[in-house]
């Protein structure tokens, strides 16, 4: 173990008032800044106050931990569809408060039976993001609904149907577009072109609508009453499927996309990835996300360090976990790829005795080196920093039963592909694939196939103390850097022992194996110079986070929502 108490920086933390404001019997909800909600029986955090709202209502009459993280990403998918929604896929990560039991779920999409890996070439040269991003090949086979029946089938209480009713008054009947929604339609091109969007974003000139517009989406309201009366079937089988297809092979480049692609999806459960760190579990989704990897990796490294006594965001202490998650980032764009195609050595990546031998490449005086891939058995793979993903969205649950739902959900790029169609987004996540299928003569493991899932950064993560009894949900959209939202939020909260909204507000500090990324506008720039004479190369973001996330405490529970986002946390 090493010292770090000689580390003396500083970071001192400003609170804003705590606001409160009724909004339904027996739930209120609490502002996203700086603001902790209190609840002892049930909560719920997400991205939109509107999904939060249908969420608790769920749990207010006895739903599970799944039936409002359902209602809400429903509510989601009409009202911020720039992040999210049946069109796309997810990870969901479930606690059982019963048997302790902890399982996940994965609704990632996958490509059609006519990928290949050299789709995103053209002479033998990548496509340009956005041309790929924008088109009907990027759109793999949606995989929310599936996984969200799948697991209703094991965790529900409410009747499926019941769980759209929020979202289908509020299509019908109209939401106001928020300010964060208005702002990306206000800023966005490639949507003004797709038809069925235009009409359904903007004027009829084409013009933005303001904050507070009320805008009704029939067509959505007609997908949810036939997916609720039909289930997940009513989706990946007739008029909604075909109504995919046509958008997709109707797009300039057309994807392939078949109808037998859509019927063949299935959800997979697959085992969480579980690793102990000092008192706590922290379990995350394994592949094909590279999310629970990365952070038991860089959670592995950290336990070899003192870094609970040291000042929280102070020089050292981002130093430090700077250097452990450029370790875990190098072995993440080498090895991690959907299981189901490459052999990922997931045990031998989050050994301790590994991680001890990576912990040891972190010198406490200087920055390393851009950092190489560890040697893992049988694996000789090029590395790829593919990671386009922004548009996504997190909901934390906690029921009165003491169930819990981590789920994070995303279309990919904000509005994915802009291809519209039955009231909603289709996703563009095969861009999330490498666009080259070999570099330095080596196979990439997450190149294009036939029914393979793209490699996600999604990082949905339970924490469970040293008797398998549920501590925290947390989670949060970003791209490949929700890995060190997620991170800097757990040494916040287990470490540090922040409070959930306090670790969520604390400035973020991301090394993707790269540059170190600091949250620009925060107290954070006075550490640009020590971070530089240990040499670092500093870069300021303005990247929004989307931190979403539940503590139980001895008085109850705790929410955080995160106030660079419009998020709230809604308990009882």
């Amino acid at each position: 173990m090493i010292n770090l108490l000689n580390s003396k920086s500083v970071i001192l933390q400003i609170y804003a008032a705590i606001i409160i404001v009724s909004i339904t019997s027996g739930c209120s909800v609490i502002t996203s800044r700086n603001i902790t909600s209190t609840a002892t029986k049930y909560m719920i955090s997400a991205a939109n106050p509107l999904a939060a709202k249908a969420g608790a209502e769920i749990l207010n009459i006895g739903g599970s931990a799944v039936d409002a993280a359902i209602a809400a990403q429903l509510v989601l998918t009409l009202v911020e569809p720039q992040s999210s929604g049946i069109g796309g896929g997810a990870f969901l990560m479930h606690y059982d408060a019963k048997t302790g039991k902890v399982e996940s779920y994965d609704g990632r999409e996958v490509a059609p039976r006519s990928a290949h890996p050299k789709m995103f070439l053209r002479d033998g040269k990548p496509l340009n993001f956005l041309d790929a991003a924008t088109s009907g090949i990027s759109v793999g086979v949606p995989g929310l609904l599936r996984m969200l029946e799948l697991a209703h089938r094991d965790h529900g209480e409410l009747p499926w149907n019941n769980l759209f009713n929020p979202a289908i008054k509020l299509a019908e009947e109209g939401f106001s577009i928020s300010h964060r929604l208005a702002y990306l339609l206000s800023r966005e091109k490639i949507l003004r072109k797709t038809p069925s969007a235009k009409r359904y974003f903007y004027s009829s000139e084409g013009k933005n609508k303001p904050v507070g517009s009320l805008i009704k989406n029939a067509a959505l309201a007609k997908t949810f009453r036939s997916v609720a009366a039909g289930g997940a079937d009513a989706f990946y089988r007739g008029p909604i499927a075909r109504g995919i297809v046509a958008a997709v092979v109707g797009s300039d480049p057309p994807g392939h996309m078949t109808l037998a692609d859509i019927a063949a999806y299935r959800a997979v459960k697959r085992s969480p990835i579980c690793t102990d760190y000092r008192k706590w579990q922290i379990c995350g989704m394994g592949p094909p996300s590279s999310g629970g990897i990365a952070i038991a990796q860089i959670f592995g490294i950290l336990e070899n360090f003192e870094i609970e006594k040291i000042e929280p965001t102070s020089l050292m202490a981002i130093h430090l976990v700077g250097e452990a998650s450029a370790l875990a980032f190098a072995d993440r764009n080498a090895y991690l790829a959907d299981s189901d195609f490459i052999p990922v050595p997931v045990y031998s990546m989050i050994d301790k005795g590994y991680l001890k031998s990576r912990a040891d490449l972190i010198s406490l005086k200087k920055a390393g080196p851009k950092r190489a891939p560890g040697e893992l058995p049988t694996l000789n793979y090029s590395a790829d920093n593919t990671s386009k993903g922004l548009s996504t969205t997190h909901i934390s649950v906690i029921d009165s039963e003491g169930n819990s739902v981590s789920m994070t959900s995303s279309i990919e790029t904000t509005f994915g592909s802009r291809l519209m169609t039955g009231g909603f987004l289709l996703n563009n996540q095969l861009t999330d694939f490498s666009f080259q299928p070999v570099r330095a003569n080596k196979p990439i493991a997450n190149s294009v196939a036939p029914w393979k899932r793209p490699r996600s950064s999604m990082a949905p993560t339970l924490v469970l103390d040293h008797k398998g009894r549920l501590v925290m949900a947390i989670g949060s959209p970003g791209g490949s850097r929700i890995i060190g939202y997620v991170v800097k939020t757990l040494v916040a909260a287990l470490d540090w022992k922040k409070d959930i909204q306090a670790a969520i507000d604390m400035p973020f500090f991301v090394n993707r194996n790269s540059v170190m990324e600091l949250e620009k506008g925060t107290s954070l720039k006075l550490l640009e110079p020590g971070l530089k004479k240990l040499g670092h190369k500093v870069k300021f973001i303005s990247r929004a986070s989307g931190l979403h996330g539940i503590r139980i405490v001895t008085d109850g529970l705790r929410g955080g929502a995160d106030k660079r986002r419009e998020g709230v946390a809604l308990g009882n």
